[in-house]
């Protein structure tokens, strides 16, 4: 059995402004709302449906993307002057890890979200 995640709910301040930052540092299309969620579509079988939270706690959501992905995502990151880094816990300190062989780092949306990017998967 194959099992895919389809969706997940990201709670936000304001979703239309934090779907456009996700949209943006990831280099993907915001094409607007949908009933109720701000919806960006992060490849063919998910979507990040962010909707309007009033109290919530930060989520940390993990992306294995290639080396070209990865070098445009840093790019526009350090372009919107966000702070990023090499670990949960150090993701303000400008550093790329290279576990498992691969590139890592971390930076935090508007909501406090933790973003990691890695060239080579947990597994």
């Amino acid at each position: 059995m194959t099992i895919v995640l389809d969706h997940t709910i990201v709670p936000a301040r304001d979703k239309e402004a934090s779907a456009r930052f996700f949209a943006e540092m990831f280099g993907l299309e915001y094409k607007g709302t949908s009933g109720h969620f701000a919806p960006v579509y992060v490849n063919d079988s998910l979507t990040f449906d962010f909707d309007n939270r009033e109290g919530f706690e930060s989520h940390h959501y993990a992306f294995h993307i290639s080396d070209e992905e990865f070098d445009a995502i840093l790019t526009r990151v350090k372009a919107a002057g966000r702070k990023w880094g090499s670990g949960p816990r150090s993701h303000e300190d400008g550093q790329i890890n290279t576990r498992r062989g691969g590139r890592g780092f971390y930076f935090a949306d508007l909501d406090g979200h933790l973003l990691e990017v890695m060239t080579t998967p947990e597994r």
